[in-house]
Parts: C-alpha cells; structure tokens; sequence
C-alpha cells in the first residue's frame, strides 16, 4: 500500500470517530459548564401592566388532569391576562372540565390533523384578532411551578426570543430503575445541558412545554405539524429565521413519568425516533446557514442537535471505539482508535459530571453502574427506527 493511499483510508476511516469525539466532547463541556454556580433561581417576578400574556394549553382527552394544571397556571396570571385551552379532537369530558376550572375553551375537530401543533396553530389563530405581547404554551399535563409564568414571559419580551423554561418529569409512584434511568437522563437533557448553553451565552433547543414567545416569534414561522417532535421542529425553524430560543433558569415545569411499561414505551420511542429525525433533517441545514450567515448560534444548535439520545451515543460510541481498535491492531492506523477513547472518555467524563451535579436523586452510585444494561434493553427501540420509524403523533396513555 502506498503512502497516499494509506493516509486517504486513514482519514476515511477517522471520520465517524472525529464526529463522536466532537459530539461527546461537546456534551462534556455543557455538562462541566453547568456545575457550580446557583442551578436554578425562582425568585418571584410581576409584569409590567402594560404586557398583555395568553396562555395556550393544548389538550387531547385530558378530562381526568386537566384541572390540576389549570391549578398550576390560573393563580400566576393577573385579571388581564387569557387562558385558553384548546380541546382537540376529544372524546371525553376535557371542554367541560376546562370550562369548570375557569379556562377559555375552543374545540378543534380535524381527524385528520392530528398533533399538538395543529391544536397550538388553532390556537394562535384564535389570538389572532387581538394578539397578545407574548403566547405561554403548557401542556395540558404538566404543573407550572410558583413564578414560572412571570419569569417565561419577562425574558420573552425583553429579549424577543423564545424562553424555555427547565421541563422535568417526576417519578411514578414506585419507581423502578429505569424510571430513575430515565428521569436522571431528561433532567440531563432538559436542564444540564441547556443551562450550560445558557452560561455559554447560546441559545438551546425547546424541549416540550413552559414555552414563551413573544407575539412576532409565535407567527413567524408554520407551526401546524403533525410531526412527532413538533417542539423541536418549532425551535429549530425559529432559530432559522431569527428567533433563537434561549434557556430560562427562573422557570421550571414538571410531569410524570408513565408507570405502564407499554407508556413509557411509546413515550420513549416518540421522542427518541423524532430526535433522530430531526438530526438527519436539520443539521446540514444548520451548518449550511451558519456558513452562510456566519452565525454562530445556529452552529450551537447543530452541535447540540448531533448529540444522539444518550443511550443510542453510548452505544455507538462504544462500537466505533471497539472496531476501530480492531482496525488499529489489524496494522492500519491508531489515528481512529485513538480518536473513539478521547469520545468513550469524553463521554464518561460529561455523564459523571452530570451525576455529580443533578443525578444522585435519581441514581446511587450503584443504579449508575447498571446503565449499560438499561442501554442494552433499547437496542430494539433503535432497530425499530431503521426499519419502522415512528412518523405519527401518538398520544402517551396517562396514569390513572
């Protein structure tokens, strides 16, 4: 083999290893960014008088929850300011229940639009002949923590971005390991990581609920979509026209995580197959614009959206190191082991970090350990999105 040759395989060979490097090396520093320091301030805000707020609530069969997040939401919000609850394609009580609790009701009937953002776009639209200064979208089940509408909508208008607020699920009732599995890594995803954006001075993607925009964000791009990640499909084309969103550390929202194993399948398989989606989607677009605009705010974002779903970068992290160490003992090169174990490392570093700092609530020392096992359940989750990703919106059956 000659010497060309042997450098072009060298350098084919370090591509993936490089890219898993500077992903896991990417996640580590938010991680380490994220440490130290006050981890969330909730101190009490008021609106200034002159800011008109409506807050939006998506709702599809939720009769049974549905009062105790209007719970959560209607004591923040001040006589001027709207509440509107949109009960979309339901077959239950969830109007009347709204309506009770003291919400504005509109109902959609579309069976063939089904999703959170066609029910948000009616919504909007509803706002439409007398729109707000800034639009609050909670989901019908969640709990708005004390302080949290006033912080959202603040930052929203004084930075003509969209805030999101920390978004957290709580363990069912009785929870097993993966529960502590899961809820240690959504903390990680939806707090860690965006907080040490935040303290990067970037901008983060949105994550779900407790999310603010002012008025000219809200309608500046499409949000009707049946896409099974809408949220993040909403930030990502927000930051593409100009509205990047940005971490709000004073606000905080939570829900539950399902206890059926079938729910917490779906819920899992939702959100990790639209991840993936979205990645293939929009990073090359990412990158292409932050290229041509030369912003570097939307090469922030392709960084943190390349960031696979951590048991899946776990797990090809792990089998790139390994193969190409077999390339490497095989008398190629070393250049691509070498670049895996800086990832593998890299990697270890960030979720110990993370641990350290958010995750002895959910994990001992010893649930940490059994991970691996965890990551080697989802293997089927993964193989589904090769041959069947999800592309439909599928509500997640609620506890009882």
């Amino acid at each position: 083999m000659n010497a060309s040759l042997g450098s072009l395989i060298t350098i084919l060979l370090s591509v993936f290893p490089l890219l898993l490097l500077t992903t896991s090396a990417f996640l580590a520093l938010e991680c380490l960014v994220a440490l130290g320091g006050s981890k969330a301030s909730f101190a009490p805000a008021s609106l200034p008088d002159d800011l008109s707020l409506a807050v939006l609530v998506p709702a599809h069969n939720e009769a049974e929850g549905i009062a105790t997040t209007l719970a959560t939401i209607l004591p923040q919000l001040r006589p001027s300011d709207r509440l509107v609850v949109i009960a979309d394609n339901c077959t239950d009580t969830t109007a009347a229940a709204a309506r009770q609790a003291g919400a504005t009701v509109i109902e959609r009937h579309n069976l063939t639009q089904r999703g959170k953002g066609y029910a948000l776009d009616f919504g909007l639209r509803h706002l439409m002949a007398d729109p707000p200064d800034v639009v609050v979208f909670i989901d019908a089940d969640c709990d708005l923590q004390p302080n949290s509408l006033a912080a959202l909508a603040l930052q929203a208008q004084h930075s003509q971005s969209p805030a999101q607020a920390i978004y957290l699920m709580e363990k069912p009732p009785s929870p097993g390991l993966k529960d502590g599995i899961s809820a240690f890594a959504f903390k990680v995803k939806n707090w860690v990581r965006p907080l040490g954006l935040h303290r990067l001075g970037q901008p983060c993607l949105l994550t779900g609920t407790g999310i603010a925009l002012p008025w000219a964000a809200a309608t500046a791009v499409t949000i009707a979509s049946g896409h099974i990640v809408e949220d993040m499909k909403l930030g990502l084309d927000l930051a593409l026209v100009g509205y990047a969103p940005r971490f709000c550390k004073s606000a905080w929202v939570t829900s539950r995580l399902p206890s059926g194993s079938q729910a917490a399948t779906t819920q899992r398989t939702r959100w990790e197959h639209g991840h993936l989606q979205m990645l293939s989607e929009y990073v090359p677009r990412l990158l292409g614009q932050a290229l041509r605009q030369g912003r570097l705010d939307l090469l922030v974002l392709a960084l943190e959206l390349a960031v696979l779903p951590i048991s899946l970068q776990v797990m090809v992290v792990l089998a790139i190191a390994a193969l190409s160490l077999g390339i490497a003992l095989s008398g190629v090169s070393w250049l691509p082991a070498c670049l895996a174990l800086g990832a593998v490392l890299a990697l270890i570093f960030g979720v110990t970090l993370a641990w350290i700092g958010y995750g002895r609530s959910d994990l001992s020392l010893t649930d940490l350990l059994t991970i691996p096992i965890y990551i080697l359940n989802k293997i089927p989750l993964y193989f589904k999105f090769l041959v069947n990703p999800e592309k439909s919106w599928v509500r997640t059956e609620r506890d009882g």
